[in-house]
């Protein structure tokens, strides 16, 4: 396989949602060669998908505008399934290998940022492998590249504020949002109501959300237990108050929060603590040459992300009078995130919705009954497979956190599925740096 090497940049940027594109424009705003790099076909990450070129979010229309004007090289289509230290500790910098559909890429740098965003928690429940049973944001992903679901039948459920996001946009393609059912209670949620005043902007946008979806009923205390049907999903089975109900639907779209995307910074050696990666006011790493920014040290929302991007940016290109400026922002939308946590943590209820047959790890058909058999992650692993297909723990790791606390953290190389021609691309290009 061909390894291109578009050569050596001062800060290299993984991630181009909002958090990475900021830190690119605030790392090129201060005279560094910067390589922004993602695996998506185009910039913005799952929260901007689809937005560059359009004017619907004027925050998404000014960042895509400054990236735009900027000298950052923006490298799409590429997933970085390796990385390199720095050959000696003296040097600092290091590596990473991306594929692309070209070939491997190669890029050198001297510091890396981190902003790998965040994925959606879906727990198991019986029929949630279901054709037409998704997770919200996988859902709304869909939606944005094409999914007609014009006058379909749309049940929403699980936690957080994603669930207003994609319903709103369900709505906005023509579908028939049946119901909005979250898992928290109505006393947390205006707890909840009542922090977004920290964070500029947020009122008129909850506002907003709750104008555009009034018709729609928000059922809180409520959370679904089976999803039923033959071929695909029927209906729901859901509990409201501690009352049983069904509820007819062509799609299902469950979320239950946010993990953060930590398989690189595991990878590279980044300290992590009760789940997120570990960084000083100037969002430095334990690693070497490594910051992170954005969901991966703790989620809080788009503009949490967007003030850590900058501050990461200016600080890996050593401005750190600009950086230093932004530290009450980040600290008044850390306030906010910690009541998001609050309002959102997950009820016990949810760890006994699963039967002894109902599928953890569906890559691998791993079922609930055999892995609770087990007292850890790696034993589990070990003699059932769970966690070891095509998603490598992903979604199964993640509910294997919340049902039986473990502590999921066997990353191992490569960090994504790559052919034998990509490992033995790196080899060689390993050795040529060494050399060199």
């Amino acid at each position: 396989m061909d390894t291109l090497t578009p050569g050596h940049f001062d800060v290299v940027v993984i991630g181009a949602g909002p958090a990475g594109i900021a830190a690119g424009v605030a790392a090129s705003d201060s005279g560094a060669s910067v390589a922004l790099i993602d695996d998506n076909p185009s910039a913005g990450g799952q929260i901007w998908r689809g937005e560059a070129g359009q004017t619907h979010d004027s925050a998404a229309a000014t960042w895509f505008e400054r990236l735009g004007k900027s000298a950052v090289k923006v490298i799409r289509g590429a997933r970085v399934f390796h990385i390199d230290g720095p050959i000696d500790s003296r040097m600092g910098g290091g590596a990473l290998a991306a594929e692309t559909a070209q070939g491997i890429l190669s890029v050198s740098y001297g510091k890396l940022i981190l902003a790998t965003g965040a994925r959606e928690r879906v727990l198991p429940f019986p029929g949630w492998t279901l054709p037409n049973v998704f997770g919200a944001g996988g859902l709304q992903a869909l939606m944005k590249t094409g999914l007609a679901v014009a006058g379909k039948r749309i049940v929403i459920a699980g936690t957080g504020p994603l669930l207003f996001a994609v319903a709103s946009y369900a709505r906005k393609c023509g579908a028939n949002v049946a119901a909005i059912c979250e898992q928290t209670t109505l006393k947390k949620m205006a707890r909840f109501a009542a922090a977004t005043a920290l964070v500029p902007g947020k009122i008129p946008e909850a506002l907003g959300f709750l104008w555009d979806l009034r018709a729609i009923p928000h059922l809180k205390n409520c959370w679904p237990v089976a999803a039923i049907g033959k071929d695909r999903i029927e209906r729901v089975r859901l509990v409201h108050n501690g009352r049983t109900r069904e509820v007819e639907c062509d799609y299902l779209a469950c979320g239950f929060h946010l993990v953060p995307n930590l398989e690189l910074a595991n990878f590279i050696g980044c300290e992590i603590e009760n789940g997120f990666v570990q960084v000083d006011e100037f969002q430095r790493t334990s690693a070497d040459s490594v910051y992170c920014a954005g969901e991966p040290t703790g989620i809080g929302g788009l503009e949490m992300a967007l003030v850590e991007g900058q501050i990461a940016g200016y600080s890996a290109a050593r401005n750190e009078t600009s950086a230093r400026k932004l530290l009450g922002q980040r600290a008044r939308y850390a306030r906010f995130a910690r009541e998001m946590d609050a309002a959102f943590h997950l009820r016990s209820e949810l760890k006994s919705l699963a039967e002894p047959d109902t599928f953890v790890c569906r890559c691998e058909d791993v079922p609930f009954g055999r892995v609770r058999q087990f007292d850890s992650w790696r034993a589990a692993k070990l003699h059932t497979r769970c966690g070891m297909g095509p998603c490598q723990g992903r979604v199964c790791g993640s509910a294997a956190e919340f049902l039986f606390g473990w502590k999921v953290d066997s990353v191992r190389p490569p960090v994504f599925p790559v052919p034998c021609a990509s490992l033995a691309a790196i080899s060689s290009d390993s050795a040529r740096r060494r050399a060199s």
